[in-house]
């Protein structure tokens, strides 16, 4: 029989990814998308269909988080036998300024879904997933994080995802709903918010390319994170509602890089060497060498307006936030021995693929 899923946040880039995976397994797919006055579709525009259309596979509803009312009516109409639950505010460099809507929307929200299940008496039907987070343990103090370790959230979004992982631990108990925790560490991809520093970078690198943009401004390049690509992931989220009980993953690569390797990477792939000079907010990146050949052949222009020793990267201290975890990575090593997940993609790959789309993107 066709299951029928719903995943909120599926106008995000692991919603778009996940729902392009159920559907190739299947599934029916119900999507939850807060209501905007700009249409924010575009990730999912090419899986689209029109309600007109007899049998539809992908249906969208209006919803929020915040209203569980909204919730509870929409669960009881389409009775899934799974929920992904990917909706957040999900930016950590805003969550210190929106602290009171994080807490209700991330926090909250996977309360009120799980009461939803609880309140309808769903607890035998509806397998529940909730999207948890590598900001729950803080820094890595040298070792890999599993799910023994510590938690030590450093923001109001970590803070919030404790409380949603707690929420779903306890209700898998108190009440034995299916509910399982995936603790994702970084996972990027070409549908990357714009605004998160992966593609900040891919962006920015494309339209200095095109000689469109003169530098590019970022906070802590220091920084390492553990970082994977979303498609993998979303196959390990499923992966977790199929095991045969319901618990807790770590989803990760077990490597780790730094901001500003992401940046080197980046730049290599069109024939930039950057060399980085000086510390602190005095950091800068220049170039140091171009590979004319490389660069028109992922640019299709010659770089007249790029010249060696040209700053194309500086620190600006706003960028900073007010508590910085430094470095942290993860040990996957429970999700490849009882789900066997293993990533596939891998960072050098990850980035290029990003790298290639913003190029793409710029020149359309």
């Amino acid at each position: 029989m066709t299951k029928t899923a719903l995943i909120t946040g599926i106008t995000g880039q692991d919603g778009s990814y996940l729902a392009r995976h159920l559907l190739s397994l299947g599934y029916t797919v119900h999507g939850l998308k807060r209501r905007s006055s700009s249409i924010n579709t575009d990730r999912i525009d090419d899986i689209y269909q029109d309600p007109h259309e007899p049998n539809p596979k992908l249906k969208l509803h209006y919803s929020d988080l915040t209203d569980s009312l909204n919730i509870v009516s929409l669960i009881q109409d389409i009775q899934p036998d799974e929920i992904y639950h990917l909706g957040a505010m999900s930016h950590v460099q805003v969550s210190f300024e929106t602290p009171e809507y994080t807490a209700n929307a991330n926090g909250m929200g996977t309360l009120r879904l799980l009461e939803a299940i609880r309140i309808l008496k769903l607890e035998n039907k509806i397998k529940f997933y909730n999207a948890a987070t590598s900001e729950l343990f803080g820094d890595n103090d040298g070792t890999a994080k599993n799910e023994n370790s510590g938690f030590y959230p450093r923001s109001p979004y970590g803070t919030s995802k404790l409380f949603a992982y707690w929420t779903t631990k306890n209700y898998r108990e108190s009440y034995g709903i299916f509910a399982a925790n995936g603790i994702l560490f970084n996972h990027e991809s070409p549908e990357r918010g714009e605004t998160f520093v992966s593609r900040k970078i891919t962006r920015a690198l494309a339209a200095i390319a095109h000689n469109q943009q003169n530098k590019l401004y970022l906070g802590n390049l220091n920084a390492k994170r553990d970082w994977g690509h979303a498609k993998d992931y979303v196959k390990a989220m499923h992966s977790i509602l199929q095991h045969h009980k319901a618990d807790d993953f770590v989803i990760a690569t077990g490597q780790t890089w730094s901001v500003r390797d992401f940046i080197r990477k980046a730049f290599f792939n069109i024939g930039i060497e950057l060399s980085f000079l000086h510390h602190g907010i005095e950091e800068v990146g220049v170039i140091d060498s171009i590979d004319e050949v490389v660069f028109t052949q992922t640019t299709q222009s010659l770089p007249k307006h790029l010249k060696v020793g040209q700053t194309l990267i500086e620190v600006d201290p706003k960028y900073f936030r007010p508590n910085e975890i430094e470095e942290i990575t993860g040990d996957a090593s429970k999700a490849k021995n009882d789900l066997n997940w293993e990533p596939i993609i891998s960072f050098d790959e990850l980035v290029f693929e990003m790298v290639a789309h913003d190029l793409k993107r710029i020149k359309c």
